[in-house]
């Protein structure tokens, strides 16, 4: 009996609890709000999401009734409250931290997570190996690095550090509007699949490197904004919003040159008008004939090229499948990696393409001008006569200051050490030519790094001096190849930089515009001169065997410029079988 007491006590104590414990649970119960019905897809899986989220408007293959939210967004689809339906949630599925959960999934697209992850567009590793390389922190530059290393590794040098605050918003790591203050259009860049296949729908305004749409101005409007859309078919925008730096191949393209910085030419006592993303100016000059003729990026550019094939690539020529030939042949639609493309095939006995975008037909033509097809030009590439212009960017000078800090835009931290960049000078004509193996190629400088370091004190300590040529195809094509004379005659063509080049008593010599900086104690090569006359290289090539052309071929170059006032033509009588060393019957050579 003496228990008695104590159970009763321990009943008056919990008793108040539990019936506030049920008195919670009936009265959430009466509170909640639930749905009249399930929701569920067209395969019948219970979809909640779809009670609350009934405006949103996808492509077909993701519509909502038949993919529903969660396989994309994750969360908790059975959840009929907010909070618990979001918990877990991710905004952009494309991430790649999280798109083996999302769009990899079996079903969707399993095989695609680990080829764009070791594709060059998310690794960087051509990027990073070749600026280690060049900056003397690696033996070759091949080194198997990437951004998902770096990410994981934290790791960091000076070469790195640069490529940290400077370079490291260009790649498919970076999640999308993570860099607060940032111009718009930079800030969508990456976010993983999405960086290419999200669209917004049509007339729906959007940032482009030309122009920015103000940011939602009430809170109701940013919330009413259009889900985007998931397409296949990847604009050219999208491709641009990326490749308008370096090689700027992408502003190219459209036929978009960034200017020099004057903001010229002025319009009614103001800056120019046509700007840039990132407070640049632009000149609006020759587009690329495929452009011209309204041909999108990846009409020309293969899915594995781009996404990448699963091999983890060092270099960008390693994973590029497309050349000139791949289309402009007699037999056309065939890579150089032996694949077929799915946009070429033959009608009327003649060989289209077809627009991925437009769906319109383009016949394909092969070379027919001598001046392709001469043995004279074998070792010339198609880019090498019909690129008009290339962005030629001069002298970078790049200086770290400890004294401050900058934006790591991989850890989205200041960390000490700030750094900026300047160019001497920026020009766009004459493309300049070098052999790239047993290519001839267009070359730019890429890059002609003039380093200073300063101290926590504000002291100099040290710096150094790397100029670099870079091979490039800078997708300026046009259907009418080059003069000659812009070849033969021309010093800045063949890397000898703008001057004036003569022969006096069976001799070469060449007198050289730039002349030159002091930098580091030494003074350095004119910028644009990759070549002395006599053929020794003034500076790198960007590959092991890209190098300028030797003297030997260059007085046979210059030679034929000596002729082209009477022989004007590649077709000319006097270039059949054409021997270097024949003495012309009328003309007396210096």
């Amino acid at each position: 009996m003496a228990r008695t007491p104590r159970t009763l006590l321990s009943t008056l104590i919990f008793l108040p609890f539990i019936i506030l414990l049920v008195g919670y649970l009936v009265f959430r119960e009466q509170t909640v709000e639930r749905p009249q019905q399930l929701a569920v897809t067209t395969d019948g899986r219970v979809e909640m999401c779809l009670n609350c989220h009934t405006r949103e408007k996808l492509d077909g293959a993701h519509d909502t009734l038949v993919v529903g939210c969660s396989p994309c967004h994750l969360g908790d689809s059975l959840a009929i409250g907010k909070k618990e339906a979001h918990r877990g949630m991710v905004l952009n599925p494309g991430d790649l931290r999280v798109v083996e959960r999302t769009c990899s999934v079996e079903g969707c697209h399993p095989a695609d997570a680990h080829k764009v992850k070791n594709s060059l567009m998310a690794t960087n590793r051509g990027i990073l190996a070749t600026l280690l390389y060049y900056w003397g922190e690696r033996e070759h530059q091949n080194a198997d690095i990437s951004v998902e290393q770096l990410l994981k590794s934290g790791e960091t040098s000076l070469a790195i550090d640069y490529f940290r605050k400077l370079c490291a918003t260009c790649h498919l790591w970076k999640q999308k509007n993570d860099l607060p203050g940032a111009p718009a259009f930079f800030n969508e860049k990456g976010g993983g699949c999405s960086a290419c296949h999200y669209v917004l729908p049509p007339g729906v305004p959007r940032n482009t490197v030309t122009s920015e749409v103000p940011p939602p101005a009430t809170e109701e409007e940013r919330k009413n904004r259009p889900h985007p859309l998931v397409v296949k078919q990847v604009p050219e925008d999208n491709c641009i919003r990326c490749h308008n730096r370096s090689g700027r191949i992408g502003l190219s393209y459209v036929g978009l040159f960034e200017a020099e910085g004057y903001g010229t030419p002025y319009e009614q006592g103001g800056l120019s008008s046509r700007q840039l993303a990132g407070d640049r100016f632009y000149l609006k000059i020759a587009e690329d004939i495929h452009h011209a003729r309204q041909m999108a990026c990846i009409d020309c550019h293969t899915r594995d090229e781009i996404m990448g094939d699963g091999k983890n690539y060092a270099h960008y020529e390693e994973q590029l499948e497309i050349t000139c030939r791949t289309c402009h042949d007699v037999k056309p639609g065939l890579t150089r990696k032996g694949n077929r493309l799915t946009n070429v095939a033959t009608e009327n006995g003649r060989f289209v393409l077809t627009g991925k975008i437009d769906g319109k037909k383009r016949e394909l033509r092969p070379p027919k001008d001598l001046a392709c097809s001469g043995s004279f030009h074998q070792r010339v590439t198609c880019a090498a006569c019909h690129s008009t212009w290339v962005p030629q960017c001069y002298g970078c000078h790049v200086k770290r200051d400890k004294r401050e800090t900058h934006l790591d835009k991989l850890t989205l931290k200041e960390t000490p050490g700030w750094w900026e960049e300047g160019r001497s000078y920026i020009r766009y004509e004459k493309p300049m030519l070098a052999v790239w193996a047993d290519e001839v190629v267009v070359v730019t400088p890429g890059c002609q790094d003039l380093v200073t370091l300063i101290d926590e004190k504000g002291e100099n300590e040290g710096g150094f001096n790397r100029f670099t040529m870079a091979a490039i195809n800078p997708h300026t094509i046009q259907a009418k190849g080059r003069d000659c004379k812009d070849c033969h005659a021309s010093p800045k063509t063949v890397g000898l930089g703008e001057g004036t080049v003569m022969k006096k008593d069976g001799k070469w010599s060449f007198h050289p515009v730039d002349r030159g900086v002091h930098s580091g104690g030494e003074r350095t090569p004119g910028f644009d001169r990759f070549v002395t006359i006599d053929g020794t290289p003034l500076q790198h090539g960007s590959r092991k065997d890209l190098r300028p052309f030797n003297g030997d071929e260059l007085h046979r170059i210059l030679r034929v410029g000596l002729c082209l006032d009477c022989h004007r033509g590649a077709d000319d009588p006097a270039y059949r079988n054409y021997d270097p060393k024949r003495p012309c019957p009328v003309f007396t050579e210096p």
